[in-house]
Parts: structure tokens; C-alpha cells; sequence
């Protein structure tokens, strides 16, 4: 029988008919992609024309759309829903591709075309999208190695090769580490647990094949358990679990995978003619520089510590008031803020989770981009990979735009986190496509599914993304959407959270799930209020992530990873009390690819613009302004990488920002 991924799509959109897609079809769907891309590259770089724009150039953009098919199908299971059968097909593929990617930037008659164009540019008289091709490929191409020769090409290759088999083991490590992990609770465990959190429990318990409530380690579902569980000893276990994904020994350790990962990528940056994995990484990117990572991280830093400590005195006096002795812990922190947060803001998060319902909070983020940029959501009934997964037509004027599918629960065969995907990107070359964009979440699953603010937060910083895919409007797929630099491609999304806090979206769509009945006005001014609570904490548990990171790629590898972690943990004085976001063996952003690596700063860069983005929206009197929305989808979310990042971000608002925006933002200026 044909194999339905090489096959021509005859579903609706040219969505993936997963419902003829079997795991034993990948591989050999791989396969045949691979070797019409490489038939694809050499009739390229063997084509007797001279090198032009058109046939050099343009011709890369267009080869490989099996492949970025099979591809996107593959990757889009392999991460939402993982099984051993995947797992065995991605430890495969990794190495194969990063070996296909590298024979081709080692292609010196391809590259040599490639120099030619670039050479020649001057006179060859191309528009702004196309000039802008040229550049990002050239540039991809010289800073892939292919410029390099004999030794170090082969050097080159080899380590881009492992670096693939490292970073699937790396996240295949913490998936099984997750997954793995799982504490039962009896009913005397279950005091003081809201009812969200006890239903989740039980729900998670069914999952994994027990009778009776379990805490796993999903976010959703272990963040309220160390908020409202009274059990200091259940906590204390639950949260060493949790900071313990990927160092627990045995097959699924990743500390020495770390090392060797940085290692490998110092070497790599040192074959390219640089001092550092950090000085090469960022070259790209807005920062530039690892000194302007470090300046940006550090004037956060001092504030936020600050206020940190400050807080962990008042939670530490309230330990002592229950009659618990010694230092405040991190199984404690989150605890005692929540009761904090009772007390100061008049705000439960168990009585606030009732009118945060999953699908009203979905409506609110279509409703957002229906005023914003006039897109419309048509539910469709179509086969998906898995059947907690639901799609969208997304129209504007009575035009299709896009496929939106939003995959939200948690579950065992799902990595943690969230994240935004195309299966398939807008482009208009080598013919018109309209993309395909998935969100992936990790909500607790319940009936009906109630999230905390910070959820709703992510499924808007998540929608964020998918609209940066949507409303992209640009020739090239290999710039199109989210194909931004890495320390920009967070603006879009942390700017919609802001949305989430617009008081009339609130007042429409946080309904009670049992009485029907509105947020109250109190309760929605009192979470108004609370936004920026506990900001010392989170703020401090990210940068200390972020600076961790930046040293580890900025000067000679570490031999001891967790050495280096602890070291940089002294020096900045990392209160006792708060983990990192990210510890080393679970930094997943870091270190299951490069996508993050010397990058997780890459948040608060784009804080520092979001906090001032949604300002032009204040400045014009409404958060709906529409102006201001044109503004915004012409400057930002239609251009992709079409141009530089700094460029499309002072034709939207006239110049750069300076940090006191995120300060202000998130509340610390007078912490300083």
C-alpha cells in the first residue's frame, strides 16, 4: 500500500491524515525524503547555468518539502505523544539528519554557487525579501561550516552528528524521569487540598493505572500540591522529585550528557573562528554579545533578589507562627506565599480556579485576536494524532488563514512544558501555503478542566506564538512566523499575555463553571492587584537559570557542570530557599537541542519590549485600539524574519526600550 505521508493529502486544508499514519510508516517515509532532497541539493550544485538568484538560491528554499512533510508530522507525535516505538525511530533519525544537514552545508560545489550570488548581490537588483534570503542563507551556510576543510570539516560533522544523539537522549531521559515518578496519596494525604487539585489527583491516578489519587510531576498538577498541601514531609519528598528529573543515576542520568554537550559545543564554536559557544550563539541574535546577556540579567538580578529576600523573611515568620523550626526550604516557599496571597490579596487560588475554565479562556484568546485582527475560529471535525487534541479553521473576511490545533492536557506520553509547533509555515514561493499551527500544553485534565491564572497565562503566551504563525505574510517559509531570532521570537507571545489582564476580557469570559455567574468585580480587581505578587521569586528562579546557562557557553566548557551550576549560584548569592526554574539536568531548553542554548535570557529580552509594546496599546486609550493592532500585525507579526528584529521592532513603536519597562512591569523598581 502507498505510505500516506508520501502520498498527496486529500484532506481538508492538507492536514495530515493521521488516521492512515502508522509508526512502521516514518522510516521508510524518511528514507525516500532524504534521498529526493539529496537528488534535490546535487541537481543544484551540479547545474551547468551560472549561479543566480533564481536557480541557486531560490531553488535551496524550495527542495525538501517531503522531507520538511514526513518531518513535521514525525516531530509533532514524537513530542505530544511519545511512545517506545517513537522513541526508538527519534534516537535513529537524529544522528541521520544532523549527518544529511551536514553533508549538505559541506556541499562545496553547492556553496560555491552560494558565494557566487553573494558575491554578486550588488548588482543583481533584489528586492528586500529576496536580498534578505540571500543573506540568511549565506550566513546559515558559512556559520554551518562550510568553510571549512579536510580535519575540521570532518571534525565538524561528527560533532553536530553526536550533539544530535545527545540531545534526544537528553529529553528522552527527563521524559522517562517524568513519567516514571509518580507518589500515592491516601485519604488522610488529601487535607487541605482544594477539590481541582484532589480531582486532578485521581485523574492522574487513573493514568497511571492506580486506585486512588497520585501527584506526578507535571506542572499543573505538583505546583498546587506544594501550594496547598499542609504535608511538610509530602512536599519536601514531591519537590526533591521534581528537582531530581535527570540526576537520579542509572540509564536515565543526564549530568554527564550535559557535559559532554558543552564540551562538544565549545569545540564546534573553535572550529567557526570563535572564543565561545556564547560569542558564536549570540552573533545572530539581538544581544549580540554575551556582555549585553549578562548586563541585562544582572540589572534584574539585584532588584529581584532583593525583594526576594525580603519576602522570604515574612514567609519564614509565618513557618515559625505553625510551629516549624529551621530555615524556610523550597517545599515551603510556594506554601506560605499562597497563604500569603489569602491574606494580603483576599485572593484563593482554589476560589479563584472555578471561573478559569479551560474553554472559556480558549474563547477569550480567540475573541482577543477576533477584535484585534479580525480572525474567526470554525471548529473541524477532523482526525488529529490523539483524541484530547481539537483543530480550528481560522478565517478573516471569509478567507482560510490557517489550521489551529490545540493539544492541552497532560499525560504520560507527553514531555512537560508547553510550546508552539507548525506542521506547516505560511510562505508564498514556490506556491501559496497557508500554515498549520499547533499549541501543546500540560493541563491537568479534569471535567470540566479549571486552570490557575499562571495556566491561563501560558495557553495566552502559547496563542501568542500561534498568531505569530497565523498572520505571517511573507514569500519565503524559511522566514515566515516564528523563524525570528531566537531572543525576539518571545515578543508576540509575552505580549498577549497581556490580554489575559485586560479587565473587560475577564469580565466576559472567567465564568463559573457550576453557577454560570461572572468573576465578581472584587475578585477580579483583587487578581488585577496580585498580578506582580511574588515577582522576587519568579523572577529570581528565572534569571538564575539564565545566568547559569550563559556561563556554562561563555569561556571554556565546564568539566563538572554542577560544579559550574553551583559555583554561579554563589557568586550572584541565590537565596536557600528557591531552586531554579531549570536545573541542569532537566534544563531541557538547553540542552534537548540548541534552540535555547546560551538563549534562555531570550525571555526577559523580549519582557523588556513586550512591557513596552503593550504600551502603545495604553498610549491609544484601549487594548483593543485598532491602530494600534495594524500596527503591530504590520511592523510584527506579518514580517517574520524578513527583516532584522531591531529594525521591525522601531518601525513598530519608533525606538528600542530600556529595562525599566520590565521593572516597572513586573513591580521590583522600588525594590532596587
Amino acid at each position: 500500500m502507498t505510505n500516506p505521508l508520501l502520498a498527496d493529502w486529500d484532506t481538508p486544508f492538507g492536514i495530515a491524515p493521521f488516521d492512515r499514519i502508522q509508526d512502521d510508516h516514518f522510516a521508510p517515509a524518511l528514507e525516500a525524503a532524504l534521498a529526493e532532497h539529496r537528488r534535490e541539493i546535487e541537481t543544484i550544485a551540479a547545474n551547468p547555468e551560472p549561479a543566480s538568484f533564481a536557480n541557486t538560491i531560490e531553488a535551496l528554499e524550495a527542495a525538501g518539502r517531503t522531507l520538511d512533510r514526513v518531518l513535521g508530522v514525525f516531530f509533532t507525535v514524537a513530542g505530544a505523544d511519545s511512545t517506545p516505538e517513537r522513541e526508538a525511530l527519534q534516537r535513529e533519525f537524529s544522528p541521520r539528519l544532523a549527518a544529511h544537514f551536514s553533508d549538505i552545508s559541506a556541499n562545496r560545489a553547492l556553496f560555491a554557487r552560494i558565494q557566487a550570488v553573494w558575491e554578486a548581490r550588488e548588482a543583481l537588483a533584489l528586492t528586500d525579501e529576496q536580498a534578505r534570503l540571500l543573506t540568511l542563507t549565506h550566513r546559515g551556510f558559512v556559520r554551518a561550516g562550510a568553510a571549512l576543510e579536510g580535519e575540521a570539516e570532518a571534525r565538524m560533522k561528527a560533532i553536530k552528528s553526536r550533539l544530535a544523539e545527545l540531545g534526544t537522549a537528553f529529553a528522552q531521559n527527563l521524559l522517562a524521569d517524568e513519567r516514571g515518578w509518580f507518589m500515592e496519596l491516601d485519604e488522610a494525604d488529601l487535607e487541605g487540598l482544594p477539590d481541582f487539585v484532589i480531582d486532578a489527583a485521581r485523574a492522574a491516578g487513573r493514568e497511571k493505572g492506580v486506585d486512588g489519587p497520585v501527584i506526578t510531576l507535571a506542572r499543573s498538577l505538583i505546583v498546587p500540591f506544594l501550594q496547598f498541601s499542609p504535608r511538610r514531609d509530602l512536599r519536601e519528598r514531591a519537590w526533591r522529585a521534581w528537582a531530581a528529573r535527570g540526576a537520579n543515576g542509572g540509564e536515565t542520568d543526564n549530568r554527564a550528557i550535559a557535559a559532554e554537550i558543552l564540551k562538544l559545543r565549545e569545540e564546534r564554536a573553535r572550529l567557526l573562528g570563535h572564543d565561545s559557544f556564547a560569542a558564536w550563539k549570540l552573533e545572530t541574535e539581538m544581544a549580540r554579545t554575551p556582555d549585553r546577556v549578562r548586563d541585562l540579567l544582572m540589572a534584574v538580578w539585584a532588584p529581584a533578589r532583593a525583594r526576594a529576600e525580603a519576602d522570604a523573611e515574612v514567609l519564614a515568620a509565618m513557618m515559625r507562627e505553625d510551629g516549624v523550626n529551621g530555615p524556610l526550604e523550597p517545599w515551603d516557599w510556594r506554601y506560605y506565599a499562597e497563604k500569603r496571597r489569602r491574606a494580603e490579596h483576599d485572593l484563593d487560588e482554589a476560589a479563584l480556579k472555578p471561573y478559569l475554565q479551560l474553554d472559556r479562556m480558549i474563547e477569550a484568546a480567540f475573541a482577543c485576536a477576533n477584535r484585534l485582527f479580525g480572525l474567526e475560529f470554525r471548529p473541524l471535525d477532523i482526525p488529529l494524532y490523539h483524541e484530547d487534541c481539537r483543530a480550528w479553521e481560522v478565517t478573516r473576511n471569509g478567507r482560510h488563514v490557517a489550521v489551529f490545533i490545540g493539544d492541552w492536557f497532560a499525560r504520560g506520553s507527553k514531555r512537560s512544558g508547553a510550546w508552539c509547533s507548525a506542521m506547516r509555515s505560511q510562505a508564498k514561493f514556490p506556491e501559496p501555503q497557508t500554515p498549520v499551527v499547533i499549541n501543546v500544553c500540560n493541563f491537568a485534565k479534569g471535567t470540566p478542566t479549571l486552570l490557575s491564572y499562571d495556566d491561563a497565562r501560558t495557553l495566552f503566551h502559547e496563542f501568542g506564538h500561534a498568531l505569530h504563525q497565523m498572520l505571517s505574510d511573507v514569500a519565503y517559509e524559511s522566514m515566515s512566523g516564528t523563524s525570528v531570532a531566537r531572543d525576539f521570537v518571545e515578543l508576540p507571545s509575552q505580549l498577549f499575555e497581556h490580554w489575559l489582564e485586560v479587565p473587560e476580557v475577564l469580565e466576559e469570559f472567567a465564568i463559573h463553571y457550576e453557577t454560570g455567574a461572572a468573576m465578581p468585580r472584587a475578585m477580579l480587581d483583587k487578581v488585577l492587584r496580585a498580578a506582580n505578587f511574588d515577582q522576587g521569586f519568579q523572577t529570581v528562579e528565572y534569571v538564575a537559570s539564565a545566568l547559569v546557562d550563559l556561563a556554562f557557553h561563555d569561556g571554556p566548557a565546564p568539566a563538572d557542570p554542577m560544579a559550574k551550576q553551583a559555583e554561579v549560584l554563589a557568586a550572584i548569592g541565590m537565596p536557600n530557599a528557591i531552586g531554579m526554574r531549570h536545573a541542569t539536568p532537566h534544563f531541557a531548553h538547553v540542552f534537548a537541542g540548541d534552540g535555547y542554548s546560551s538563549g534562555y535570557y531570550s525571555y526577559m529580552w523580549s519582557e523588556v519590549m513586550d512591557a513596552d509594546a503593550f504600551e502603545a496599546f495604553k498610549a491609544a486609550g484601549s487594548a483593543f485600539d485598532p491602530d494600534a493592532a495594524a500596527a503591530l500585525e504590520e511592523h510584527i507579526l506579518s514580517k517574520g524574519g524578513s527583516r532584522e528584529a531591531e529594525e521591525l521592532y522601531v518601525a513598530f513603536r519608533g525606538r528600542m526600550p530600556g529595562v525599566d519597562a520590565l521593572l516597572k512591569g513586573r513591580g521590583l523598581l522600588q525594590a532596587g
